[in-house]
């Protein structure tokens, strides 16, 4: 059986229906309230990282699980190695965590010393476990929704600044493949998209894939980041703002662990652009 934590959000949704269509057992783990909607044969169960003991009764019975931190725990929580153990003691012996690429190219950012913090707790483990370090993920372009539904628009810092950044879809699929094969113990993938792309070139490929005008306005930094902290905490809006707006080189790399796990290239921003398309409308 396989846990899946985060399980309502952008990886874990298509993570379980990756896992189930495969054909595995598979638990999907949430904390909020809110109707969940699942493959069938899918078993949900609620439990919130920061309350242990809801942890370990959520991962009772699995042997792997898919580890994600997101909203406050990014920042704050119990401490990781407390985390795991709590894992440990469901009987899990695989674990597959998402981390960033920025907790290796920003290791000194307080944005990332939690993430750091539960890489180095599972490598100083008895766990079996596989890190997953993604840059910027294509979704992230859901917040210009709105603004094209109701103005035809995208506002965005940076316009011209190329990051390679990745479809969940992709970050999903290595982790199933890191869930249910062997080989991934001790891995650390970078994953990101085929190629770098910029805001600018972000937009005008919904333009293409809507197929109607979308007018680009670029934000300052200040503007940019007013709007990151309706949704995220403090330190992590400034070291993401730091990422797009000033990468560091190796930031910019194009990685090819995507292909090597799946065997095929990662999708890029356009193919991704069409197949969400319906949501922007």
């Amino acid at each position: 059986m396989i846990v899946v934590t985060g399980a309502t959000g952008n990886i874990g949704s298509v993570l379980v229906r990756q896992l189930a269509a495969a054909g595995e057992k598979v638990v999907a783990v949430s904390r909020g309230e809110k109707p969940v909607d699942l493959p069938a044969g899918v078993e949900h169960r609620r439990a919130d990282l920061g309350d242990l003991d809801s942890l370990t009764e959520a991962a009772a019975g699995a042997s792997a699980l898919f580890l994600l931190i997101t909203g406050p725990q990014l920042v704050e929580g119990p401490a990781a190695t407390q985390v795991l153990k709590a894992i440990a003691a469901a009987g899990v012996r695989r674990v597959v965590f998402v981390s960033s690429q920025g907790a290796v190219t920003r290791p000194d950012s307080d944005g990332y010393a939690r993430t750091l913090e539960f890489e180095r707790a599972l490598a100083a483990s008895d766990l079996e476990w596989t890190a997953l370090r993604p840059g910027g993920f294509f979704s992230n372009t859901f917040a210009w929704i709105e603004p094209v539904r109701t103005g035809q628009m995208i506002p965005a810092p940076f316009a011209n600044v190329a990051l390679p950044q990745v479809d969940p879809a992709d970050i999903a699929a290595v982790a199933a493949a890191a869930l249910t094969q062997e080989g991934h113990h001790g891995q650390a993938y970078t994953i990101t998209g085929p190629e770098a792309v910029t805001p600018r070139q972000q937009a005008a490929a919904l333009e293409a894939a809507l197929g109607e005008p979308i007018r680009f306005v670029e934000l300052t930094r200040d503007e940019a980041r007013t709007n990151m902290l309706r949704f995220m905490p403090e330190s992590v809006a400034d070291h993401t703002l730091d990422i797009i707006g000033t990468p560091t080189p190796e930031e910019q790399l194009v990685s090819g662990d995507v292909e090597r796990v799946l065997g095929r290239r990662a999708t890029s921003y356009a193919e991704w652009a069409d197949r969400v398309a319906p949501a922007f409308r």
